[in-house]
């Protein structure tokens, strides 16, 4: 993936991507064209409104956030901030493109209610529990130990990407939650200088990027970060064959971006396939199985493997199904696999790919097993 080095006040088309443009963000996110963008992450300055120096039980001093970019006059101030920032990721985001933005307690419910006001939809709150956060030295609250992420789509009425079932896949089977569980970055993670002081206070973790990528964009999607600091979007997005525009003005966290993207190692291209999802696999009919005799007029289904205990069903040449034996109310006996496994339940609704089984080799399968093999024909 090719990787330059934007110009401060320079014009950065969608061609020129992975790039970082040094300038100040509103006015590098208007060199951008309108709806260009698959995603933004951002993460604004958090408004701390620190009330003078904090220091640890032993009187050492705490490093906390105290650069020039996080200070504002007042609240309507950081509010007019976020209102334009925002105004143009909107204008820059495809139409089902969505952004991610980050922050404390101390301004998260802004940017919210800035999102809402702009007409952004917001999609989720997500919780980053931090497994190692900092103490609270003076014992007066308790430890601020997570971060909150918002999701949203540019509108209502857009359709952002979600890969629901990697996600899934990779959590063990499991539908991933909204409280995600991350350290902070340290470690060899943590950029420090030459003095061993970090870089960049509110420097993220790979791994929070690493999920959000993989979650919410697909390989060759444009990621735009408008607060890039130290880079952690563009390492991963270079990583996961991803595109980014990063934009930043302070000259050290360039610096030490270009060094961070240019380090990167690609993930091989057939390493970051997603798992598939049954959403976007082509539609099989039930009667495509019958049509191509993986299932022969005639045969059995059953509701179960148990087949002492069983609703069973005959097929159809037409690609129904007959439900065999008596039941306790005057039901449709023939029809579709899903209607006929509603009345053997005496429920609603039904899916009749997972409800039915078929008698295989190797016992009693779901027939989804041969709706795949279709599929995979398709596929190819």
């Amino acid at each position: 993936m090719a990787y330059t080095k934007g110009k401060s006040g320079g014009t950065a088309g969608i061609k020129e991507l992975d790039t970082i443009l040094e300038g100040d963000c509103i006015d590098q996110m208007r060199s951008l064209p309108d709806a260009s963008i698959d995603l933004v992450f951002a993460d604004p300055p958090y408004n701390l409104q620190l009330g003078g120096d904090l220091s640890r039980p032993d009187n050492s001093r705490v490093n906390g956030v105290e650069e020039e970019w996080d200070q504002f006059d007042s609240f309507r101030a950081y509010d007019e901030f976020t209102r334009n920032w925002l105004s143009e990721v909107q204008r820059v985001l495809k139409p089902d493109g969505a952004v991610w933005v980050i922050g404390s307690y101390h301004n998260i419910f802004r940017l919210g209610t800035v999102l809402q006001d702009l007409g952004f939809w917001l999609l989720n709150d997500v919780i980053w529990r931090k497994t190692n956060p900092m103490p609270n030295f003076r014992g007066t609250r308790f430890t601020n130990a997570h971060e909150t992420l918002i999701w949203a789509s540019r509108d209502q009425k857009s359709k952002p990407k979600f890969h629901y079932r990697s996600l899934k896949t990779g959590n063990d089977d499991l539908q991933m939650r909204s409280d995600w569980e991350f350290p902070l970055c340290t470690g060899g993670e943590r950029l420090k200088d030459e003095a061993g002081k970090k870089v960049h206070p509110t420097q993220k973790p790979e791994a929070l990027l690493h999920r959000i990528m993989m979650a919410t964009t697909d390989v060759g999607d444009v990621v735009l970060d408008p607060f890039f600091g130290t880079g952690t979007t563009g390492a991963v997005a270079k990583t996961l064959g991803r595109h980014f525009i990063g934009i930043e003005r302070d000259e050290d966290y360039l610096s030490a971006a270009h060094a961070r993207i240019n380090s990167a190692v690609p993930i091989d291209a057939s390493d970051l396939k997603p798992t598939p999802s049954p959403r976007t696999a082509p539609r099989v009919a039930f009667g495509q199985l019958v049509e191509t005799g993986l299932i022969r007029p005639g045969e059995k289904l059953y509701s179960s493997k148990l087949k002492r205990s069983a609703k069973i069903a005959r097929v159809k040449a037409d690609g129904s199904i007959e439900l065999q034996g008596k039941t306790k109310k005057a039901v449709p006996q023939q029809g579709s696999i899903h209607k006929i496994g509603a009345y053997a339940q005496n429920a609603q609704a039904c899916n009749g790919w997972t409800y039915w089984h078929v008698e295989t080799d190797d016992g009693l399968e779901p027939i989804d097993h041969l709706r795949s093999k279709i599929r995979a024909t398709l596929q190819n």
